[in-house]
């Protein structure tokens, strides 16, 4: 089954799992100057993974701030400070998720070629129920879903310039989550998920 819209406004999937969407979350002044900011103050990288025994280069750029590094997919990260416009961010999101966040992976896709395949967000490190906030500005991409047992369900999502997606409950246990690459010329996204690692 293939929906191009979730099926409730309150949860996002249909079952198994917690996800609210906020297009709005920040003004598009707000946002807008937020993108600007963090394209010049982040120390963006190009990492590589380990996926199927092999070493590639992941399809877009990478940064982790915080306090504790980060291993996922054969890679440890190691921290960089929040500085004040990711202050500024993380601040408004933990008032309104009410939850405490000391880590951040942000991803910057420069155009529609970059991507993210599908994974859950399931490291021992998150805990067995995690809740992530991610954050996106600059050019809208397609979000997708999926049953991680069935690869069914398929939900898709545009993500928003300013809006905020929250995973939290067994959303990353019973799924798996995307950008899928398109041909569409497409400006550059930063994508923030802020985590709680243990």
């Amino acid at each position: 089954m293939q929906n191009s819209l979730f099926p409730s406004p309150s949860n996002l999937l249909p079952f198994q799992g917690d996800v609210v969407y906020e297009p709005a979350f920040f003004p598009k002044i707000e946002a807008d100057n937020c993108l600007i900011h963090l394209q010049h103050e982040i120390s963006w990288k190009q990492e590589p993974i380990v996926l199927f025994g092999k070493k590639i280069m992941q399809p877009r750029l990478t940064a982790w701030l915080g306090e504790k590094p980060y291993t996922y997919s054969g890679i440890t990260m190691e921290p960089q400070p929040f500085g004040l416009t990711m202050k500024a961010i993380k601040t408004k999101v933990e008032a309104f998720t009410q939850c405490t966040f000391n880590t951040a992976l942000l991803n910057l896709y420069r155009n529609g070629t970059d991507s993210m395949g599908w994974h859950r967000d399931n490291e021992q490190a998150l805990g067995p129920e995690p809740i992530i906030a991610s954050i996106s500005f600059g050019a809208v991409r397609e979000f997708q879903f999926r049953h991680y047992q069935t690869k069914e369900h398929l939900q898709k999502l545009p993500l928003a310039h300013g809006s905020l997606l929250m995973m939290r409950g067994t959303t990353n246990t019973f799924w798996e989550h995307r950008i899928p690459k398109t041909t569409k010329p497409l400006l550059p996204r930063i994508n923030i998920t802020f985590r709680m690692i243990q």
